[in-house]
Protein backbone atom coordinates (compact mmCIF):
# COMPACT_ATOMS: atom_id res chain seq x y z
CA UNK A 1 0.00 0.00 0.00
CA UNK A 2 1.12 3.57 -0.33
CA UNK A 3 2.72 5.46 2.22
CA UNK A 4 1.03 7.59 4.82
CA UNK A 5 0.40 11.00 4.68
CA UNK A 6 3.04 13.41 6.17
CA UNK A 7 0.07 14.42 8.21
CA UNK A 8 -2.80 12.11 9.50
CA UNK A 9 -6.54 13.35 10.35
CA UNK A 10 -8.08 13.42 13.86
CA UNK A 11 -9.59 9.84 14.46
CA UNK A 12 -13.77 10.25 13.85
CA UNK A 13 -13.75 7.76 16.40
CA UNK A 14 -13.01 7.32 20.16
CA UNK A 15 -10.58 5.11 21.94
CA UNK A 16 -12.16 2.57 23.29
CA UNK A 17 -11.57 2.55 27.53
CA UNK A 18 -13.32 1.19 30.82
CA UNK A 19 -14.05 -2.34 31.54
CA UNK A 20 -15.36 -4.52 28.42
CA UNK A 21 -15.13 -1.71 26.24
CA UNK A 22 -13.30 -3.82 23.90
CA UNK A 23 -12.24 -6.95 22.23
CA UNK A 24 -9.17 -6.90 22.05
CA UNK A 25 -7.79 -9.46 19.09
CA UNK A 26 -4.14 -9.97 19.03
CA UNK A 27 -2.29 -11.13 16.05
CA UNK A 28 0.26 -13.09 17.50
CA UNK A 29 1.93 -14.79 15.13
CA UNK A 30 3.40 -11.19 14.02
CA UNK A 31 4.63 -10.89 17.23
CA UNK A 32 6.51 -14.52 17.87
CA UNK A 33 8.61 -13.56 14.55
CA UNK A 34 9.42 -10.38 15.45
CA UNK A 35 10.74 -11.72 18.95
CA UNK A 36 12.12 -14.80 16.55
CA UNK A 37 14.10 -12.47 14.01
CA UNK A 38 15.01 -9.42 16.50
CA UNK A 39 16.29 -11.35 20.00
CA UNK A 40 19.75 -13.72 19.78
CA UNK A 41 19.40 -17.30 20.75
CA UNK A 42 20.31 -17.37 24.12
CA UNK A 43 18.35 -18.93 26.71
CA UNK A 44 17.02 -22.39 25.71
CA UNK A 45 14.37 -24.90 27.38
CA UNK A 46 14.42 -28.03 29.54
CA UNK A 47 15.63 -29.96 26.14
CA UNK A 48 18.21 -27.79 24.98
CA UNK A 49 15.74 -25.92 22.52
CA UNK A 50 15.75 -22.45 21.47
CA UNK A 51 13.59 -20.05 23.35
CA UNK A 52 14.21 -16.49 21.88
CA UNK A 53 10.67 -16.24 20.40
CA UNK A 54 9.07 -17.09 23.07
CA UNK A 55 10.91 -14.87 25.56
CA UNK A 56 10.06 -12.06 23.49
CA UNK A 57 6.40 -13.34 23.16
CA UNK A 58 6.12 -13.32 27.02
CA UNK A 59 7.34 -9.39 27.16
CA UNK A 60 5.16 -8.09 24.22
CA UNK A 61 2.23 -9.59 26.38
CA UNK A 62 3.13 -8.93 29.49
CA UNK A 63 3.27 -5.13 27.81
CA UNK A 64 0.53 -5.22 26.26
CA UNK A 65 -1.59 -6.71 28.99
CA UNK A 66 -0.29 -4.07 32.00
CA UNK A 67 -1.62 -1.55 29.53
CA UNK A 68 -4.74 -2.63 28.53
CA UNK A 69 -6.00 -4.30 31.33
CA UNK A 70 -8.61 -5.88 29.09
CA UNK A 71 -11.42 -8.19 30.07
CA UNK A 72 -12.02 -9.57 26.43
CA UNK A 73 -8.60 -10.46 24.65
CA UNK A 74 -8.18 -13.14 22.37
CA UNK A 75 -4.43 -14.64 20.65
CA UNK A 76 -4.53 -15.50 17.01
CA UNK A 77 -2.02 -18.10 15.53
CA UNK A 78 -1.14 -18.98 12.32
CA UNK A 79 -1.36 -23.30 11.83
CA UNK A 80 -2.79 -23.19 8.12
CA UNK A 81 0.81 -23.01 6.46
CA UNK A 82 0.41 -25.71 3.01
CA UNK A 83 -2.97 -26.75 4.21
CA UNK A 84 -5.36 -23.34 4.05
CA UNK A 85 -8.53 -23.41 2.03
CA UNK A 86 -6.46 -20.75 -0.28
CA UNK A 87 -3.90 -23.18 -1.51
CA UNK A 88 -7.10 -25.41 -2.75
CA UNK A 89 -8.01 -22.36 -4.46
CA UNK A 90 -4.36 -21.32 -5.70
CA UNK A 91 -2.17 -23.48 -5.00
CA UNK A 92 1.07 -21.45 -5.30
CA UNK A 93 -0.24 -19.25 -2.42
CA UNK A 94 2.52 -18.30 0.01
CA UNK A 95 4.70 -20.68 -2.19
CA UNK A 96 7.22 -18.34 -2.05
CA UNK A 97 7.73 -18.84 1.99
CA UNK A 98 10.46 -21.23 3.29
CA UNK A 99 8.61 -23.71 5.90
CA UNK A 100 8.95 -22.65 9.56
CA UNK A 101 12.14 -24.85 11.01
CA UNK A 102 11.11 -26.93 13.87
CA UNK A 103 12.87 -24.42 16.11
CA UNK A 104 10.59 -22.10 15.56
CA UNK A 105 7.82 -24.61 15.61
CA UNK A 106 8.01 -25.62 18.94
CA UNK A 107 8.22 -21.91 20.07
CA UNK A 108 4.83 -21.40 18.24
CA UNK A 109 3.88 -24.16 20.21
CA UNK A 110 5.26 -22.65 24.02
CA UNK A 111 3.52 -19.28 23.08
CA UNK A 112 0.06 -20.95 22.29
CA UNK A 113 0.86 -22.81 25.82
CA UNK A 114 1.64 -19.53 27.47
CA UNK A 115 -1.89 -17.93 26.40
CA UNK A 116 -3.47 -20.65 27.55
CA UNK A 117 -2.18 -21.07 31.27
CA UNK A 118 -2.70 -17.26 31.31
CA UNK A 119 -6.72 -17.70 30.62
CA UNK A 120 -6.20 -16.43 27.25
CA UNK A 121 -8.57 -17.69 24.57
CA UNK A 122 -6.31 -19.19 21.42
CA UNK A 123 -7.45 -19.09 17.53
CA UNK A 124 -5.89 -21.73 15.64
CA UNK A 125 -7.33 -23.67 12.37
CA UNK A 126 -5.59 -26.06 10.13
CA UNK A 127 -7.33 -24.53 7.33
CA UNK A 128 -7.76 -21.06 8.29
CA UNK A 129 -5.43 -18.06 8.77
CA UNK A 130 -4.93 -16.05 11.72
CA UNK A 131 -6.19 -12.82 9.93
CA UNK A 132 -9.77 -15.03 9.29
CA UNK A 133 -9.99 -16.24 12.64
CA UNK A 134 -9.69 -12.43 13.59
CA UNK A 135 -12.32 -11.56 11.45
CA UNK A 136 -14.45 -13.83 12.75
CA UNK A 137 -13.89 -13.08 16.22
CA UNK A 138 -14.40 -9.36 15.27
CA UNK A 139 -17.68 -9.98 13.33
CA UNK A 140 -19.04 -12.36 16.58
CA UNK A 141 -18.34 -9.29 19.36
CA UNK A 142 -19.79 -6.80 16.77
CA UNK A 143 -22.81 -8.95 16.89
CA UNK A 144 -22.33 -9.27 21.30
CA UNK A 145 -22.31 -5.30 21.14
CA UNK A 146 -18.64 -4.81 21.55
CA UNK A 147 -15.69 -2.61 20.03
CA UNK A 148 -12.89 -4.81 18.25
CA UNK A 149 -9.49 -3.65 18.43
CA UNK A 150 -6.70 -5.55 15.98
CA UNK A 151 -3.33 -5.71 17.61
CA UNK A 152 -1.46 -5.84 14.62
CA UNK A 153 0.79 -3.69 12.20
CA UNK A 154 -0.44 -5.72 9.19
CA UNK A 155 -2.21 -2.79 6.85
CA UNK A 156 -4.31 -5.72 5.42
CA UNK A 157 -6.02 -5.87 8.33
CA UNK A 158 -8.05 -2.55 7.70
CA UNK A 159 -10.50 -4.58 5.63
CA UNK A 160 -11.74 -5.58 9.33
CA UNK A 161 -12.56 -2.35 10.38
CA UNK A 162 -16.08 -1.13 11.11
CA UNK A 163 -17.25 1.63 12.37
CA UNK A 164 -16.14 2.24 16.20
CA UNK A 165 -13.25 -0.33 15.54
CA UNK A 166 -9.55 0.40 15.78
CA UNK A 167 -6.41 -1.24 14.54
CA UNK A 168 -3.76 -1.00 16.46
CA UNK A 169 0.20 -1.38 15.72
CA UNK A 170 1.42 -2.00 19.17
CA UNK A 171 5.66 -1.46 18.37
CA UNK A 172 4.78 1.80 16.67
CA UNK A 173 2.31 2.84 19.54
CA UNK A 174 -0.13 4.01 16.25
CA UNK A 175 -3.72 3.89 16.03
CA UNK A 176 -6.32 3.85 13.71
CA UNK A 177 -10.09 3.69 12.96
CA UNK A 178 -11.95 3.08 9.84
CA UNK A 179 -11.80 6.72 9.16
CA UNK A 180 -8.19 6.61 8.87
CA UNK A 181 -7.17 4.14 6.95
CA UNK A 182 -7.52 6.65 3.66
CA UNK A 183 -5.25 9.05 4.78
CA UNK A 184 -2.47 6.29 5.60
CA UNK A 185 -2.71 4.16 2.42
CA UNK A 186 -4.53 5.85 -0.02
CA UNK A 187 -7.83 3.42 -0.06
CA UNK A 188 -10.86 2.61 2.21
CA UNK A 189 -10.98 -0.13 4.32
CA UNK A 190 -13.41 -2.05 1.99
CA UNK A 191 -11.00 -1.49 -0.54
CA UNK A 192 -8.44 -3.19 0.43
CA UNK A 193 -9.45 -6.81 -0.68
CA UNK A 194 -9.92 -5.18 -4.56
CA UNK A 195 -6.82 -3.57 -4.17
CA UNK A 196 -4.82 -6.27 -3.77
CA UNK A 197 -6.94 -8.08 -6.29
CA UNK A 198 -5.38 -5.39 -8.57
CA UNK A 199 -2.06 -4.86 -7.46
CA UNK A 200 -1.36 -8.03 -5.77
CA UNK A 201 0.77 -8.87 -3.04
CA UNK A 202 4.35 -10.25 -3.37
CA UNK A 203 4.65 -10.98 -0.07
CA UNK A 204 1.91 -13.27 -0.14
CA UNK A 205 2.33 -14.76 -4.02
CA UNK A 206 -1.04 -13.03 -4.64
CA UNK A 207 -0.39 -12.57 -8.69
CA UNK A 208 -2.79 -9.27 -9.09
CA UNK A 209 -3.03 -7.79 -12.54
CA UNK A 210 0.60 -7.69 -14.25
CA UNK A 211 1.84 -4.34 -14.62
CA UNK A 212 -0.52 -2.60 -12.71
CA UNK A 213 1.13 -1.15 -9.41
CA UNK A 214 -0.04 -0.08 -6.06
CA UNK A 215 -0.55 3.64 -7.45
CA UNK A 216 -2.37 2.90 -11.08
CA UNK A 217 -4.33 0.65 -8.10
CA UNK A 218 -5.38 3.36 -6.12
CA UNK A 219 -6.21 5.86 -8.44
CA UNK A 220 -8.90 3.21 -10.47
CA UNK A 221 -9.85 2.35 -7.27
CA UNK A 222 -10.48 6.17 -6.35
CA UNK A 223 -12.42 6.49 -9.85
CA UNK A 224 -14.68 3.76 -9.78
CA UNK A 225 -15.14 2.97 -5.87
CA UNK A 226 -14.54 -1.05 -6.90
CA UNK A 227 -13.02 -3.74 -8.74
CA UNK A 228 -16.46 -5.31 -10.04
CA UNK A 229 -17.14 -1.48 -11.11
CA UNK A 230 -13.93 -0.87 -12.71
CA UNK A 231 -14.37 -4.05 -14.74
CA UNK A 232 -17.66 -3.38 -15.86
CA UNK A 233 -16.56 -0.25 -17.45
CA UNK A 234 -13.63 -0.99 -18.50
CA UNK A 235 -14.33 0.62 -22.31
CA UNK A 236 -14.21 4.00 -20.67
CA UNK A 237 -10.43 3.41 -18.82
CA UNK A 238 -8.83 4.13 -22.51
CA UNK A 239 -10.31 7.08 -22.14
CA UNK A 240 -8.67 8.27 -18.89
CA UNK A 241 -6.09 11.03 -18.44
CA UNK A 242 -3.99 8.25 -16.71
CA UNK A 243 -0.19 7.48 -18.23
CA UNK A 244 -0.55 4.39 -20.08
CA UNK A 245 -4.95 4.06 -20.02
CA UNK A 246 -4.96 2.22 -22.71
CA UNK A 247 -2.37 -0.41 -21.66
CA UNK A 248 -3.60 -0.32 -18.42
CA UNK A 249 -7.64 -1.40 -19.78
CA UNK A 250 -5.75 -4.26 -21.99
CA UNK A 251 -4.24 -6.27 -19.08
CA UNK A 252 -7.49 -5.58 -17.22
CA UNK A 253 -9.53 -7.68 -19.80
CA UNK A 254 -6.33 -9.91 -20.33
CA UNK A 255 -5.89 -10.59 -16.85
CA UNK A 256 -9.34 -10.23 -15.22
CA UNK A 257 -9.56 -13.18 -13.61
CA UNK A 258 -6.29 -13.50 -12.22
CA UNK A 259 -7.87 -9.71 -10.33
CA UNK A 260 -10.75 -11.46 -9.32
CA UNK A 261 -8.80 -14.52 -8.00
CA UNK A 262 -6.00 -12.28 -6.23
CA UNK A 263 -9.21 -10.42 -4.80
CA UNK A 264 -10.70 -13.91 -3.70
CA UNK A 265 -7.60 -14.77 -1.67
CA UNK A 266 -6.59 -11.22 0.12
CA UNK A 267 -10.33 -11.22 1.06
CA UNK A 268 -10.46 -12.13 5.02
CA UNK A 269 -12.99 -14.59 5.70
CA UNK A 270 -15.41 -13.91 8.54
CA UNK A 271 -17.20 -17.22 9.09
CA UNK A 272 -14.47 -19.45 9.85
CA UNK A 273 -14.92 -21.98 13.25
CA UNK A 274 -14.37 -20.67 16.27
CA UNK A 275 -14.07 -22.77 19.80
CA UNK A 276 -16.68 -23.69 22.03
CA UNK A 277 -17.57 -21.11 24.70
CA UNK A 278 -15.32 -18.56 22.92
CA UNK A 279 -17.81 -15.92 24.28
CA UNK A 280 -16.16 -12.88 22.58
CA UNK A 281 -12.99 -13.91 24.07
CA UNK A 282 -13.56 -13.10 27.36
CA UNK A 283 -10.66 -14.14 29.53
CA UNK A 284 -10.61 -17.23 32.00
CA UNK A 285 -9.32 -17.60 35.20
CA UNK A 286 -5.81 -18.65 35.04
CA UNK A 287 -3.80 -21.40 35.65
CA UNK A 288 -1.49 -20.37 38.55
CA UNK A 289 0.12 -23.73 38.53
CA UNK A 290 0.61 -24.39 35.11
CA UNK A 291 2.21 -21.03 34.49
CA UNK A 292 4.81 -22.14 37.02
CA UNK A 293 5.46 -25.16 35.67
CA UNK A 294 5.38 -23.68 31.69
CA UNK A 295 7.88 -21.07 33.23
CA UNK A 296 10.35 -23.78 34.61
CA UNK A 297 10.25 -25.72 31.47
CA UNK A 298 10.96 -22.27 29.34
CA UNK A 299 13.56 -21.31 31.78
CA UNK A 300 12.06 -17.77 32.14
CA UNK A 301 13.81 -15.32 34.49
CA UNK A 302 12.34 -13.76 37.61
CA UNK A 303 11.61 -10.36 36.47
CA UNK A 304 9.63 -11.92 33.42
CA UNK A 305 7.95 -14.62 35.29
CA UNK A 306 6.54 -12.28 37.88
CA UNK A 307 5.31 -9.64 34.84
CA UNK A 308 3.12 -12.96 34.07
CA UNK A 309 2.22 -13.70 37.10
CA UNK A 310 0.99 -10.58 38.03
CA UNK A 311 -0.77 -10.19 34.22
CA UNK A 312 -2.65 -13.10 35.63
CA UNK A 313 -4.23 -11.45 38.10
CA UNK A 314 -5.41 -8.66 36.12
CA UNK A 315 -8.52 -9.78 35.27
CA UNK A 316 -10.90 -6.96 35.44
Amino acid sequence: MSSPEATLPMATAAWPRGKGQAVHLVDSSLYVFRAWHSIPVGASDEDGWPVNAVHGFARFLCDLLERTRPARLALAFDEALDSCFRNAIYPAYKANRDPAPEELKRQFAHCKALGEVLGLPVLAHAEYEADDLIGTAAAQARRDGHAVVIVSADKDMAQLLDEGDWQWDFARDERWDRAGVKPRFGIHAHQVADYLGLAGDASDNIPGVPGIGPKTAAILLGLYGSLDALLDRLDEVPLLKLRGAAQHAARLREHREAALLSRRLATIVRDAPLPDGFASAHRREADGEGLDRLCERLRIGPMTRRRLQDCARLVP
